[in-house]
């Protein structure tokens, strides 16, 4: 039986959570008396079925159930987790905990999306001792990792322990903070952020457009990968961040910001503001920003996980724990399980021809770890050089597509490994690779026998997918009619 959980609130927040958890294989119920919140939430399904997917590099479970609950009751009742959304005004989110409770299991997460309460405050004057956690994401949330987990001083510890783990478990990253703190961490930098851009129209001295722009092609990207802390660090260079704070403490004994003060948000700032946002948008509406901000982010993180700096470490983490395994060699192997990523797809509108030599060098890539041609082995001097490659494209596959490629050996004797993949999406198969691969030493560049596990692996596996029909398509030419 699946995990389930119930959103509470389905605004652009909730309707995040919701996507995150049915994209991660939860049963979802959602409670929004809205009439449009079936609508909301499908429009917010749908970004996120295009951009998730294809940010890891390996499957996703199947889709969880969204359904639209008519009490609260209906929605909470049997609920792993929990997930309030509500606006922030405290007598609301205290009455609906107070109904919540009357329903819910005693070991279920209770969690609040707010950005601003503690969850002291919110517990209030609760009458059953059911732990109100606060789970505070960034949106969007079924694309972003960071959630800033809290409890109150007298939360258990196991409680918060198990909300993490859950958390980690629909590939989000929990971080916990070490106290309770109006705003937490994100709101409190990222208030003081707003202020000063707000300051800096208020006093002319820039426009939306070009602190939009400051950030964006400056610190925006630095942050993305590292800190303030961390980028502070690298300018010191080795001296360290003594240093750094020594020679800083003239500049913010006399500061050049505003760090509490906020301008009057008068009549005439609040048109300039909006003026300047809707002339730097132009004629793209939310959904086309939306849809930029998601395809761009996709792009970001893949970047960063590339080299592992930022949230790129993290989304490491989730693929090797899901990387599929050998069990059965009288099959074709499945060396690939994932989805067509955003940054995959050209002008026509599906995958690029160069991103299924990709799929298939991944595919390659994993085959020579099952069989311990790994990073250990490599570093012991050999490896496996690909010599001749042919692939037949033969149907469309598009972003968040989920496909698969299933590999058989050929010959796996001597030097040579000779595979042949199959890149299926359901039963439809889209493309297939035919690869000959010759052992080498790192050393003299020059073919050599492979080592003896890597060889017996290899050869049982070649022996096994000897009694397999003979692949449809192995040794085609280019140009050659079908049949």
């Amino acid at each position: 039986m699946s995990a389930v959980a119930a959103i509470l609130g389905a605004g652009a927040t909730g309707a995040g959570w919701a996507a995150r958890f049915a994209l991660m294989g939860w049963e979802v119920r959602v409670f929004d008396p809205d009439p449009a919140v079936a609508e909301r939430v499908e429009a917010v399904l749908a970004r996120g079925r295009r951009a998730l997917p294809g940010l890891l590099d390996t499957g996703l479970p199947p889709e969880g159930e969204v359904i639209f609950a008519a009490r609260i009751s209906e929605a909470v009742r049997a609920a792993d987790w929990i997930q309030e959304s509500v606006p922030d005004r405290l007598d609301l989110k205290r009455t609906l905990y107070q109904k919540v409770q009357e329903h819910c299991a005693d070991e279920a997460i209770l969690a609040s999306s707010t950005s601003g309460f503690t969850p002291s405050a919110l517990q209030g004057q609760a009458a059953r001792r059911c732990p109100i956690l606060v789970a505070h994401p960034v949106r969007p949330v079924y694309l972003l990792p960071l959630v800033e987990l809290v409890g109150a001083p007298d939360a258990p510890k196991a409680t918060l322990e198990r909300a993490g783990e859950m958390l980690r478990g629909i590939g989000m990253v929990p971080l916990q903070m070490r106290h309770e703190s109006d705003g937490h961490i994100a709101g409190r930098l990222m208030e003081s952020l707003w202020r000063e851009a707000l300051w800096l129209v208020n006093d002319g001295i820039a426009t939306t457009a070009q602190i939009d722009a400051a950030l964006r092609l400056g610190a925006g990207l630095v942050w993305a990968q590292m800190g303030p802390f961390e980028t502070a660090r690298i300018a010191a260079g080795e001296a360290g961040m003594a240093d750094v704070l020594a020679k800083a403490a003239p500049d913010l004994a006399a500061p050049r910001s505003h760090l509490t003060d906020v301008p009057d948000l008068t009549d005439s700032l609040v048109r300039r503001i909006a003026d300047q946002s809707d002339a730097q948008s132009g004629d793209r509406s939310a959904a086309d920003l939306e849809r930029q901000r998601d395809t761009n982010l996709v792009g970001l993180l893949r970047a960063l996980k590339w080299t592992g700096g930022g949230a790129g470490a993290h989304l490491r983490t989730l693929d090797a724990a899901r990387q599929p395994d050998l069990d059965d060699i009288t099959r074709p192997v499945v060396t690939q399980d994932r989805a067509v990523p955003l940054d995959w797809t050209d002008y026509n509108g599906h995958m690029t021809e160069s991103r299924y030599l990709f799929a298939f060098a991944d595919a390659t890539d994993r085959f020579m770890e099952m069989i311990g041609c790994d990073a250990d082995y490599i570093a012991q001097g050999s490896s496996f050089f690909t010599a001749e490659t042919h692939i037949r494209h033969l149907a469309e596959a598009h972003a968040g597509q989920r496909f698969r490629v299933e590999t058989t050996v050929i010959e796996g004797a001597g030097k040579k490994m000779h595979l042949f993949h199959r890149m299926l999406s359901g039963e439809t198969l889209l493309a297939t690779g035919e690869h000959l691969l010759l052992h080498v030493s790192l050393d003299t560049r020059r073919t050599t026998p492979p080592g003896p596990e890597v060889a017996r692996r290899l050869a049982e596996i070649a022996h096994a997918h000897a009694a397999l029909p003979r692949p449809e398509g192995i040794g085609r030419a280019v140009g050659q009619k079908p049949g």
